[in-house]
């Protein structure tokens, strides 16, 4: 009886190791997170002191281009342009 004891805490113990390990890679993890994260906003003030409101402009533009691209690949969105008339909705552009 004594070895169904011994294997079940040998197991429990185990159990215990790798939660402890996966804690600690977690933690570790987060860390790296943080510092890439941490040196990417340095990384983007120092852009802005440099290239000033034309590092903001081109951000605006690369996220216009990704919403853009959502966008258009969802089937649920019609783009209807605002100039030109209202050809497409069959409304007379000259009331």
């Amino acid at each position: 009886m004594a070895f169904p004891q011994a294997a079940s805490r040998l197991l429990d113990a185990e159990r215990a190791k790798f939660i402890v390990e996966k804690a600690e890679q977690e933690r570790q993890a987060a860390v790296i997170r943080a510092e890439g994260e941490a040196e990417a906003a340095t990384t983007i003030s120092k852009a802005l002191e440099k290239a000033g409101e034309a590092f903001i402009a081109l951000r605006k533009i690369e996220a216009s281009k990704a919403i853009a691209s959502a966008l258009s690949n969802n089937p649920n969105v019609t783009y209807i342009p605002s100039g030109g008339g209202n050809i497409l909705l069959g409304v007379d552009s000259k009331k």
